[in-house]
């Protein structure tokens, strides 16, 4: 079943917000862009794109096979060969590591370009790879020693592990391993997100145990250059991680003085956060984007939970509006005005940078309507470019519904609620069902948030109807 706007009027949700709307669309609404061209961007920030951030972690691959082979002595004495294979994973076991701490430094620059959702598959992804290595580089370690000595497998590891540098090397391959398993999907499901965390916090211990094991191999303190080189990359990545997830989010909290100023009842379990403070134009916080939040209330300041922006900034106030989902979203609803708040922040590349056509779709599933909601209000569209189709299982789901129909009304947009159970016989996210809410479907850019289930099914169907890959714009984020 589906509904569209403009509705009969109803009550505005927040005081001046039809006023607020009339002189934002009146703004807007003449600088339509030509066809097939970007809009203007709102707002100008240092981007990395993910071509340029592959090449730049490609490239760096390349640089460390070529210091394994500078150093290489050919043979093919078994002894030799299981050697060259251990120095070659080890080192890239090495590098990987610090691949997988970068990702997750929140650059602003790698994070607005590349996308929070997208970061977090990489660095899964490569959590794999550098596990695969760590244990490849063991086991050629053993068995090249076992060759050279003659000794038996059991009797090599334990003379092995007699150097502090393998037990070193040892322990840090176990503490990433801890790290691997509990981030495992089937595990990630039964752990609290305070254990989970915690546990992975092992990666920086590991870490530094891989590194002083590096430190004493042949093929890291074998050469001058490449044992500087090395120890530079490692202090680059830790300044990054020390600057941008201690300091920034310190400095931050001093220097906007943020506190909670009102929760709001929006629906059946549902609220809305309004955060105030001083100077809040600085962050640069761009609709569509999201913060790390971190209350800080006696029940929730050990936890920094992330929430998109349901509001563009304005006023020093920022807005996030959550649905309880479990013990600390459900804590929200009991925040006082006055209660400290860190944020940090902003995150995320589901803005209007991405933009390429002049038709904009905007297609949101239930609390997913957040970040669609500021896009809804901001991206630049004439009278009838901007379209927002929003998923939910019935009328009492939807959230923000008073808004997004004086939005629509303001600025000429197009407002369809798709409601229905997921499992029904209709199915309105089907390709067939969005080329005929939109026969045009394939002209515009599609922005996506939702649940990781809607979202995939539903960028299936965009596919299938026809929309190419570079006009998809989606966040998905899993625990």
């Amino acid at each position: 079943m589906t509904t569209q706007a403009p509705a009969p009027p109803q009550p505005d949700a927040y005081p001046a917000l039809s006023a607020y709307l009339s002189r934002t669309a009146r703004r807007a609404a003449p600088r339509a862009a030509a066809p097939g061209a970007p809009a203007a961007e709102p707002v100008r920030v240092p981007r990395v794109t993910p071509g340029a951030l592959r090449a730049g972690i490609l490239t760096g691959l390349g640089a460390v096979c070529l210091a394994w082979g500078v150093q290489a002595f050919p043979s093919f004495r078994l002894d030799a060969l299981f050697a060259a294979g251990a120095h070659l994973s080890g080192l890239l076991a090495g590098y990987g590591v610090l691949v997988l701490l970068f990702l997750m430094a929140r650059v602003p620059a790698v994070e607005h370009g590349v996308g929070a959702d997208r970061l977090a598959r990489w660095h899964a992804l490569g959590g794999r790879y550098v596990l695969s290595l760590c244990a490849g580089h063991g086991l050629l370690a053993l068995c090249g020693h076992a060759a050279h000595t003659g000794a038996d497998l059991l009797s090599a590891a334990v003379e092995l592990l007699g150097y502090a540098g393998i037990l070193t090397a040892a322990l840090g391959t176990a503490l990433l391993a801890v790290v691997g398993v509990t981030s495992a999907r089937a595990a990630r499901t039964r752990l609290p997100y305070e254990t989970w965390r915690a546990l992975h916090l092992l990666t920086y211990l590991g870490a530094a145990l891989a590194f002083a094991h590096q430190l004493v191999g042949p093929d890291v303190a074998g050469s001058p250059l490449t044992l500087w080189l090395w120890a530079m990359l490692h202090a680059s990545v830790g300044v990054l991680l020390v600057w941008y997830r201690a300091v920034v989010p310190v400095r931050q909290a001093l220097r906007h003085g943020l506190r909670v100023r009102e929760v709001r009842d929006e629906g059946p379990g549902v609220v809305s956060v309004l955060v105030q403070g001083v100077g809040l134009d600085e962050l640069r916080a761009e609709p569509g984007q999201f913060f790390r939040w971190r209350f800080l209330h006696r029940r929730l300041w050990h936890t920094a939970l992330p929430f998109s922006l349901s509001a563009p900034v304005r006023d020093d106030v920022l807005r996030i509006t959550v649905k309880a989902a479990g013990d600390h979203t459900r804590r929200l609803r009991r925040l006082r005005p006055g209660t400290r708040v860190l944020a940090t922040g902003p995150f995320g590349a589901l803005t209007a940078h991405r933009r390429t056509r002049r038709k904009v779709l905007l297609l949101a599933g239930g609390v997913g309507i957040t970040p669609m909601r500021a896009l809804f209000e901001t991206l630049e569209c004439a009278p009838g470019e901007l379209t927002l189709l929003y998923r939910a299982r019935n009328e009492a789901q939807l959230v923000l519904r008073e808004e997004l129909e004086a939005i629509a009304r303001a600025r000429g947009a197009g407002l369809r609620f798709l409601l229905g159970p997921s499992d029904g016989a209709y199915d309105p996210l089907a390709p067939q069902a969005l080329r005929a809410l939109l026969p045009d479907l394939a002209e515009h850019d599609v922005y996506l948030c939702g649940p990781p289930g809607m979202a995939d099914a539903a960028m299936a169907s965009l596919r299938r109807a026809g929309v190419p890959e570079r006009q998809l714009h989606v966040e998905i984020f899993r625990f």
